[in-house]
This record gives structure tokens, C-alpha cells and sequence, in this order.
């Protein structure tokens, strides 16, 4: 049974001590987690230590960094490397999200070398793409989404991509006025099984965790979720409201 995960990202969100009071509030907000199911928290690089340790203890739930830097170490003024975000003990990194690639013009190689980078010091990627509203536009987004997974992953081998995390962005959707449906969202997530089954073998493709990332809020997750190939979210705006985070928490299948 695949992973079911529930993926907070803050982005460049909260003062510290905000972030310390929603997490105490989420932590006594009721909420459960079943064995093949993961709570993740994106926080943003100051605050992982310290999220991290307000998580000691609690079974199915991590810490992951919203970026690393393409190389390990050395004179890049400004970044934070895999190796060091594997020295304070977080678990997941989010790459290729779609405001990196559009603000920071990150490139298929660069993101290539950014998945190798966490794999060499065991971190485990959080995987994002998604395609903009021409592309859907002009009906091309299979082929889109299909090129972003080649580019920047196929060269790993089947055992590294087994249990992988894939989020999906139907970017279209975001803050363009378009409405991205249930049914068109199972689309994309099985196309993008079905790439990696092509590719690596349907085993490896069915281990996969195909994440939703077009504003997954507490009163549509349960349905978004439903869908076969959805296999939980990876969420923004609700993910700074406790209560909403918890219900989605929970909505996971």
C-alpha cells in the first residue's frame, strides 16, 4: 500500500513565533494518522531545527526543506545544501516547485542534480510539476509533464524511484481565474503513473505517491482524495490554519 501523504508548504510564510503557535495549536487539534500515512511540514530554513524538535516523538510525521542548492558545498553565497539541511535531521526536500522554476529559473539539469544531491545524502525528494495555462491550453500538457519527469528523473534507477513522491501543480489553475475539476486531476495523476510504468515497470509505479498541489482546502480534500491516483496533498494557503491542516490530515484515504 502506497504512501497516503498530507504536505504542508509555508513557503515565505510566519515569524517564528508564529510558527511555534500554529504547531502547538495543530498538535492538540484532533487529527490521526494510520500506518501508510505521513504528515510533512515545508517550513521555511530558519524554523526546521525547531519544528523538528516540537516533532520529537510523534509517530508518521517530518520535517522537509522547500529547497537545496545543486551543489554540496562551497563559495555560493546565500545557499543551503543537502548535506547540511541531512546534518539538522530533516527528512524531505521540495524541488521543482513551480515558484521556483518561474522566479529562480531552475532548469531540468539543475533539478536533476538536485534529486542526485538528496539521494547521496538521504533525503528524500518531494518532486513538483505541473503545467502552465497554455500549455493546457493548447491540449499538450501530457507531453508537458511527461518531458519534466524525463529530463529530471529518469536517470535514477527503479530503486531509487520506488516510493518516490511526485507532486502534481495544474499551475492553469493557480490565480488565473480556471478550475482545475476532480476528474482532471485523476487525468494528470494517472498519466504521470502510467509515464513512470512506461519507463520503470508498473511495480515501481504503483509505489509512487502522487501528491495534489491546486489549493487543496478542508472542504474539497476528502473528494480530491478519493481519486484513485491521488495520493494526498501538497498544500499552501490551509496549511497556516491548524484546523484546516488537521481535516485535511484527516481526509487522507
Amino acid at each position: 500500500m502506497r504512501k497516503q501523504i498530507a504536505a504542508a508548504n509555508w513557503k515565505m510564510n510566519l515569524t517564528l513565533q508564529q510558527a511555534n503557535a500554529l504547531m502547538d495549536e495543530l498538535l492538540v487539534t484532533p487529527h490521526q494518522l494510520k500506518d501508510n500515512q505521513e504528515a510533512v511540514f515545508g517550513v521555511p530554513f530558519p524554523y526546521l531545527i525547531n519544528i523538528k524538535n516540537k516533532l520529537a516523538g510523534k509517530k508518521n510525521v517530518f520535517v522537509a526543506a522547500q529547497n537545496c542548492y545543486d551543489k554540496n558545498a562551497g563559495a555560493f553565497t546565500g545557499e543551503v545544501s543537502a548535506e547540511m539541511l541531512k546534518s539538522i535531521d530533516v527528512d524531505y526536500v521540495i524541488l521543482g516547485h513551480s515558484e521556483r522554476r518561474e522566479y529562480f529559473n531552475e532548469s531540468h539539469a539543475m533539478l536533476a542534480q538536485k534529486v542526485n544531491l538528496c539521494f547521496t545524502n538521504g533525503l528524500k525528494p518531494i518532486f513538483c510539476c505541473g503545467e502552465p495555462l497554455a500549455i493546457r491550453e493548447a491540449a499538450t500538457q501530457n507531453a508537458f509533464v511527461e518531458n519534466q519527469l524525463k529530463e529530471s528523473l529518469f536517470h535514477l534507477s527503479a530503486q531509487q524511484l520506488t516510493g518516490f513522491v511526485i507532486a502534481y501543480e495544474p499551475i492553469w489553475a493557480i490565480g488565473t481565474g480556471k478550475t482545475a475539476s476532480n476528474e482532471q486531476a485523476q487525468q494528470m495523476h494517472a498519466h504521470i503513473r502510467s509515464v513512470i510504468a512506461k519507463q520503470y515497470g508498473s511495480a515501481v509505479a504503483e509505489s509512487i505517491s502522487i501528491l495534489y498541489g491546486g489549493s487543496v482546502k478542508a472542504n474539497n480534500a476528502k473528494e480530491i482524495f478519493a481519486q484513485p491516483d491521488v495520493d494526498g496533498g501538497l498544500v499552501g494557503g490551509a496549511s497556516l490554519v491548524a484546523a484546516d491542516f488537521a481535516a485535511i490530515i484527516n481526509s487522507l484515504k
